[in-house]
């Protein structure tokens, strides 16, 4: 405003003045008002910011491998000595008492005077033995069926061809068997696979032929899949988890189904409730589904029970962001390893539940530590500035008390049914290798190639997982005597 502005308001009188004054206090308040709420918004980004560069695989589902240093995730140093530990059963090389060959070396003159040592007799010997590979080749069989005419009527009879002998020039199981087996367990991509069959047995296999002999194996594991599910339906524990998944370049979602002695592996373009329904698994289920607590599994009325790998990590991050308030969550993760050491320890000794006066112990200092964190972590306000729509946005400490204290139950599970499991880390284990399959390959190329890859791994993972010689079970797919699966019994088929 110029000089002659505000003189020509002081000569209209105290009125003008004041009026003047007051406009600009307004306009001022307000001014101060809209800096306060970006100060606030920029704090929170800059708080968020940090918290994101701050994570790590300890207090995060972030793999160890994008940790910035790996002296953030440095391991104490252990009083143990280095290499294998007393105990440890080891793998190293021993004596054959049956070599394949033998080869005797014999000494032909005396080293000291030259005397000719070919007829004396031995004194004695020291074994060596050499553990090597030998020459791989393809071996190619022919089989010749003859055609006879009968003396009596003259007319000719052949011989048949053995049911695996179906084409005039063809793959055998075994071969077929250990393709599949490089490209859905070891993970290696189509073209590298006919490149390593060649490096190793001589032999170019195209792309084609690597995909048509995929493909010949998820045919012959239809029934295994349906068998396997239904297992699973009737299990009375199951790890559940996903996670991302590419074909043709489009986002999917992998779902997979885990037990100590199972996995199952199935594709969707949804992650939540329509993919489970149509996968056919949780419909049925009435055990008890492990998972890390995303929503759509709450949406089934089996038991729940949630994994506290993720409580400890979270946990972690909630502490680190900030030490002096929020002590409560170093404490709640120090009570849920408590737990979890305790529940180890009973059943190392072959019981099959805590003592009474334990869980309750235990459930106290659960409530009174979440009543402490609810206490550091008040519900948030609305800003009386221009208030924004909808719910106002949580902290992290504020949504995991949330959850800690909406599904205690399902937290604790682990503690009350020693069957259950502390964490999920056995579907994340079995899913993990999906993810490697994508760095290394990249996305299917099509939804045929995605089906099969899922199905021969839950093959595979399954054969593995009973004990079972898997190129042997792969073979048997190809010889139509897949593994068979039911309730009781897992064997392999004759």
């Amino acid at each position: 405003m110029r000089r002659e502005d505000i003189i020509a308001i002081y000569e209209l009188g105290p009125e003008a003045v004041c009026e003047l004054i007051e406009q600009l206090v307004s306009t001022h308040e307000a001014q101060i008002g809209r800096l306060s709420e970006q100060l606030v918004a920029l704090q929170g980004r800059v708080k968020e910011l940090e918290a994101r560069l701050a994570q790590n695989s300890g207090n995060s589902s972030k793999p160890p491998s994008s940790d910035r240093a790996r002296k953030l995730r440095r391991r104490p140093k252990s009083d143990k000595p280095s290499g294998g530990q007393k105990g440890h059963p080891g793998h190293h090389l021993s004596v054959n008492e049956t070599p394949d060959e033998v080869y005797c070396l014999e000494p032909r003159a005396c080293l000291y005077c030259g005397e000719s040592l070919i007829n004396a007799p031995s004194a004695g010997e020291e074994r060596r033995q050499v553990f090597e590979l030998p020459p791989v080749r393809l071996k190619v069989t022919e089989y010749r069926a003859q055609t006879k005419q009968c003396p009596r009527c003259g007319q000719p009879s052949s011989a048949e061809f053995p049911a695996q002998v179906s084409n005039v020039v063809q793959y055998g199981p075994r071969l077929c068997g250990v393709v599949n087996y490089l490209l859905n367990y070891q993970l290696v991509p189509l073209e590298r696979t006919g490149e390593l069959i060649e490096d190793l047995f001589g032999h170019r296999l195209s792309v084609g032929t690597v995909c048509n002999m995929r493909q010949r194996c998820a045919e012959g594991l239809v029934e295994f899949d349906s068998n396997l599910k239904e297992t699973l339906i009737k299990a009375p524990v199951v790890d559940f988890d996903e996670t991302g998944f590419y074909v043709n370049a489009k986002r999917y979602w992998v779902h997979s189904a885990s037990t100590p002695e199972l996995a199952y592996y199935a594709w969707h373009g949804r992650r939540g409730r329509q993919a489970m329904a149509e996968i056919g698994i949780l419909p049925q289920f009435k055990g008890v589904a492990v998972h890390d607590a995303y929503s759509s599994y709450f949406g089934y009325e089996c038991e729940h029970s949630l994994c506290n790998a993720h409580h400890l990590r979270e946990l972690s991050a909630v502490y680190e962001e900030d030490v002096e308030t929020q002590g409560w969550a170093l404490e709640m993760r120090s009570l849920l390893s408590r737990i979890k050491q305790a529940v180890d320890e009973v059943k190392g000794v072959g019981k099959d539940s805590l003592d009474p006066n334990q869980l309750s112990l235990f459930e106290a200092r659960f409530d009174e530590l979440l009543t402490e964190g609810e206490r550091a972590n008040p519900p948030p306000e609305k800003p009386h500035l221009k208030p924004k729509r909808g719910r106002v946005k949580k902290t992290k400490a504020q949504n995991l008390l949330g959850r800690l204290r909406k599904y205690r139950t399902e937290t604790l599970r682990f503690m009350h049914d020693l069957s259950v499991p502390f964490d999920n880390n056995l579907a994340e284990r079995d899913i993990r290798m999906l993810k490697v399959q994508q760095k290394i390959s990249g996305c299917f190329r099509s939804e045929q190639g995605a089906s099969a890859f899922c199905r021969i791994r839950s093959y595979i993972a399954t054969v593995r997982k009973q004990g079972f010689d898997v190129l042997d079970a792969l073979e048997g797919v190809f010889r139509g005597h897949p593994l068979t699966l039911t309730p009781q019994v897992v064997q392999l088929a004759a």
